[in-house]
């Protein structure tokens, strides 16, 4: 049965994107990059937005305030388009013009359950806080990944990825540095009913 990993890059705050901030917010160092290079192959799960995003940057858009993708922002968009990916929408019309990329309807929870038995490989989300935050709810995520970044966004950061999140066990599994300053955690994520002391009054 394929392992379903929500993969999140944050800043120390959690904060997924922040304005006027480039991709891996120009922090990137080798040990990060090669290990980014060294990824087994994913089938990629993302919501509408993040496709809309990702697959503009496939097309030759660029991030505002930037001329033109990084190169380490063009490997990442290459990888992603060589990818297997699909794309959960209600809004989105076939035929999806980003490589590689099938069009799903239907809820994404029961689509993703009905994905997990007997599938080969490994399952990703990219992006897509909502999708995550679901499929996190379901008790479907096997593994829960954060590569925080060593900035803080409080005045630009966008994106807040635990906002609306139930409450969470987290047993870690894996910890590494990249780089001196990157830090990657790995856990196997437990929802829980209520917190230790009992539920809310």
């Amino acid at each position: 049965m394929p392992e379903l990993l929500v993969d999140f890059i944050t800043s120390l705050d959690g904060c997924a994107s922040g304005e006027g901030w480039p991709g891996f917010w120009g922090l990137e160092g080798p040990e990060y990059l090669a290990w980014l290079g060294e990824q087994p192959e994913a089938t990629y799960l993302m919501g509408a937005n993040a496709y809309r995003l990702m697959s503009g940057f496939a097309a030759g858009e660029v991030p505002t305030a930037q001329d033109e993708l990084r190169p380490e922002e063009e490997a990442s968009v290459d990888g992603l388009t060589q990818a297997s990916k699909v794309v959960f929408s209600s809004s989105l019309q076939e035929p999806l013009t980003w490589a590689n990329s099938t069009l799903v309807r239907e809820d994404a929870v029961e689509a993703v359950r009905a994905m997990k038995p007997g599938g080969p490989g490994l399952l990703s989300t990219i992006g897509s806080l909502a999708l995550c935050r679901s499929l996190l709810r379901a008790g479907l995520v096997d593994r829960f990944r954060v590569v925080m970044f060593p900035v803080i966004t409080g005045a630009t950061g966008a994106e807040r990825i635990y906002d609306g999140y139930p409450d969470v066990a987290l047993e870690m599994t894996e910890h590494r540095t990249f780089d001196g300053s990157i830090q990657l955690v790995e856990y196997k994520p437990r929802v829980l009913e209520h917190p230790p002391l009992g539920a809310p009054a």
